[in-house]
């Protein structure tokens, strides 16, 4: 860049003084102030571009990267899974080879296994709009649980005390 020092803007601006007078120095400077202030923010607008530019392919990079290393560790797993299944059904028929042929013998009919009869569904027979709750009423009875609800005055009206005769106002 080029490098200003104090005495060369110090010279420019005894060169504006003279050129464009004192009456217009101000406005001119404000101007010329103003243009530089917008040159810089467009400048620091392209490096914020360029920056974001570079910070996208290089996370682009990384996600390819990912990626790849994710197929590989799928394709090294699937691979794991599959010898472990061919062995697991290797060894199986290798132990059940013997007891296929047992079973027939012993049930006579040449049928191989047994299977059991799936569940019958029972209906529960229950009343389902009846509010049923968790603690029995009896178990309410006995420790004084309210189980109806009453208003303040009809409860008051309930506990008040008999009037006693003759007892004026």
């Amino acid at each position: 860049m080029i490098d200003f020092g104090f005495d060369k803007i110090a010279l420019i601006g005894a060169v504006a003084l003279i050129v464009i007078g004192p009456e217009k120095l101000p406005r001119v400077a404000r101007t010329v102030g103003h243009f530089v202030g917008k040159a810089q923010r467009y400048v620091a607008e392209v490096k914020a571009e360029v920056n974001r530019s570079i910070e996208l392919e290089e996370l682009q990079k990384m996600k390819s990267q990912f990626e790849t290393a994710a197929r590989d560790v799928e394709s090294s797993v699937r691979s794991e899974v599959q010898e472990a299944s061919n062995n697991l059904s290797q060894g199986w028929n290798d132990a059940t080879a013997g007891l296929g042929q047992g079973l027939a013998d012993a049930t006579g009919d040449g049928s191989v296994g047994w299977t059991p009869a799936p569940p019958v569904y029972q209906h529960p027979h229950k009343n389902w709009r009846l509010k049923r709750g968790a603690v029995p009423a009896w178990y309410k009875q006995r420790e004084g649980v309210r189980r109806h609800v009453q208003s303040g005055a009809a409860r008051v009206a309930r506990f008040r005390p008999p009037k006693s005769g003759g007892a004026a106002r």
